[in-house]
């Protein structure tokens, strides 16, 4: 429905040689094992006069046998059980953890990323907080100073300034919970979608409610930390200054006369920076979060559209992909696809790989299933994360997560039954693979025939080859075959999660954006209240309105330039790192970032750095307000 842009009304055809058969969309369906994007096979569900013409006329029968357990942590038990047993055993063994992953590849990613910007946002508020204080510190020192030669002390005042911020936390507290569970559907609509809205019960109020309270306290403890600075505060300079002493550094590096490549007043801003770094080190910070916020999900989003992702599915990078299912007449159909690809001349390589199901000795001494991809490895290589692909009968490569739940590494041995006679392989390689639940191996091993869940072939064509007729050419002579190039097959396989993520990432840049143009703000406030007297000297010693505005202008650009590159430099490294981590839960704990670097190191800058700079152009333009307090 989604994919398709659907609607009910719509009218969808199946057409099988001369046999063609119209439906009408009546309503939606919720499948929840085949609606996740990475699950190829969808369902429709039909009139059972219908499904008789149908399974009539083309189609094969499958079917499929399901379960539902009183307790679920008996699921590997039954598994087990199962699959020891006589019963049919041919196809994928999916349960109830394998569903939750497939959902989770879909829907979680977006999840996952909603959480990281979100902690990172908890950062920059804190930090808002903290510029906040500071400035209201600022603007009423002398009237603190006052209150402390009263006598009223330090303690005293703290508790009335951490009353207020108390309760402007209960208020936004509030206000946030309640807009949560309003626009917290904007974010799970897609999951709604295809799952269902869960019935709200107490949990539904009760958990963000807890969220919203550690948010409440460690706000309040942020403020009470904060507000420290008025122990430090001398009566004395408080009245006789009027403003917090400034962390100046005398740099004997940044002598003015030296300088012979700098403009005086472009000097001059970068020398206050290095004078007052502990100053300035904030909003630096602020800006290398906002653009590891803006510029991680870029890179990130980036990657899953790139055909090089394909290698985190367990598959080699080619140009076209043919996926046939299995049925009664399979082996017919593959040899005469193979056939037909060995006499065509456009065809520069391929491999034909066929996935079947054998049984291994698991970590519990029980036999259980485990799909096995057998075919040639090295015409359409993996990068492995050790060792590599398989060259002999008595080698076997897993990926991660099947590695990693066997505890398995490099140089162990496994157990399988080929042919009815257990045969030890050893672990040649690990690589990564986000499908069939991330648990698949690869080897070169005789199969039964009739354990053979589906065929692939993979083929590079020649340069001069015109893809898109070759595609439909063979869509039409290997029918009902599933044949896509690499873009089109990411596309249906992650389509969805893709969209959301654009809609994320899209999120992520406007919000960095907004926090840092707020922050800017509010940094240069707080400095023109506290620079007022020293503004007033430069302006006696000649400096105009514009001099110092141009100094104010190079502070905020040279410590935005730090922030970008600071920032662009722990996307690629510490980010890369994050989402890896995040990625190994689902079978691809080495994510690599496939970089555009237009938009990641030009484009993204680019607006964050127009946003700052015009934001500090305007809150410069207050120095002319100062010019009363020479006189």
């Amino acid at each position: 429905m989604k994919e398709k842009d659907l609607k009910i009304g719509d009218k969808i055809w199946i057409i099988n040689d001369h046999f063609k058969m119209e439906f009408k969309i009546k309503a939606f369906v919720r499948d929840v094992q085949m609606n996740p994007s990475i699950v190829s096979s969808k369902r429709f569900v039909i009139h059972d006069a219908d499904w008789n013409l149908l399974k009539s006329n083309l189609g094969e029968s499958e079917y499929l046998i399901e379960f539902q357990l009183h307790d679920l942590e008996k699921v590997n038990e039954f598994q087990d059980m199962y699959q020891a047993s006589n019963l049919p055993q041919k196809g994928t063994s999916i349960t109830y953890s394998l569903f939750k992953t497939l959902n989770a590849l879909s829907d979680g990613v977006v999840a996952v990323v909603i959480i990281f910007i979100s902690l990172l946002l908890i950062v920059i508020a804190l930090l808002c907080i903290r510029f906040t204080m500071i400035t209201t510190m600022e603007e009423e020192y002398r009237e603190i100073g006052v209150m402390k030669a009263i006598g009223i002390r330090s303690k005293d005042i703290q508790k009335l300034y951490l009353t207020k911020y108390f309760v402007l936390a209960v208020v936004a507290s509030i206000c946030g919970y309640i807009l949560s569970l309003f626009i917290g559907e904007l974010f799970t609509d897609n999951i709604a979608l295809y799952m269902g809205a869960a019935e709200k019960t107490l949990v539904h109020y009760v958990v963000p409610l807890i969220g919203t309270t550690l948010v409440f306290i460690i706000v309040v403890f942020f403020c009470q930390f904060v507000l420290r600075k008025f122990r430090r505060i001398s009566v004395v300079e408080a009245i006789r200054k009027g403003n917090l002493a400034g962390n100046v550094r005398n740099r004997r590096t940044f002598i003015l006369y030296k300088s012979r490549l700098l403009h005086v007043n472009i000097f001059l801003g970068i020398k206050d920076v290095f004078s007052r770094m502990k100053i300035y080190s904030v909003l630096c910070f602020v800006f290398i979060i906002s653009s590891f916020l803006m510029i991680v999900p870029v890179n990130f989003l980036n990657t899953m559209q790139s055909p090089d992702f394909v290698t985190y599915m367990g598959a080699g990078k080619s140009d076209i992909r043919i996926d046939l299912q299995q049925s009664s007449d399979v082996k017919e159909r593959f040899n005469k696809m193979i056939s037909y690809i060995q006499r065509d001349s456009d065809v520069e390589k391929h491999t034909a790989l066929i996935t079947s199901t054998f049984k291994v000795l698991n970590r519990d001494g029980a036999f259980q299933n485990m799909n096995v991809e057998i075919g040639d490895f090295t015409a359409f290589p993996l990068e492995y994360l050790k060792g590599g692909a398989p060259r002999y009968e008595n080698e076997i490569a897993l990926s991660y997560l099947n590695a990693k739940e066997m505890k398995k590494t490099i140089g162990d041995d496994l157990v399988l039954i080929v042919n009815g006679e257990k045969k030890e392989l050893t672990i040649c390689g690990i690589y990564q693979d986000v499908t069939n639940g991330g648990k698949t191996a690869k080897a070169l091993l005789p199969y039964d025939v009739d354990q053979i869940l589906w065929h692939v072939v993979n083929l590079d064509m020649k340069s001069d080859v015109d893809m898109e007729r070759k595609i439909e050419e063979y869509k039409n002579v290997f029918y009902p075959a599933k044949v896509t190039d690499m873009d089109e097959y990411l596309s249906q396989t992650l389509g969805t999660t893709i969209e959301q993520l654009k809609f994320i990432t899209v999120l992520a840049i406007g919000i960095a954006i907004v926090v840092s143009v707020l922050i800017t703000s509010m940094f240069f406030k707080m400095l023109l209240a506290k620079d007022s007297s020293h503004i007033a000297t430069l302006r006696s010693l000649g400096f105009s309105y514009k001099d110092i505005q141009v100094q104010y202008m190079t502070r905020s650009i040279f410590v935005l330039l730090i922030g970008i590159i600071v920032g662009t430099c722990m996307a690629s490294t510490l980010g890369q790192g994050v989402i890896s981590g995040l990625g190994s839960l689902m079978g691809a704990s080495h994510i690599e970032f496939v970089v555009d670097p237009f938009v990641s190191y030009f484009i993204c800058p680019l607006l964050f750095m127009i946003a700052v700079t015009v934001t500090t152009f305007i809150n410069s333009t207050l120095i002319k307000n100062i010019r009363d307090l020479k006189q």
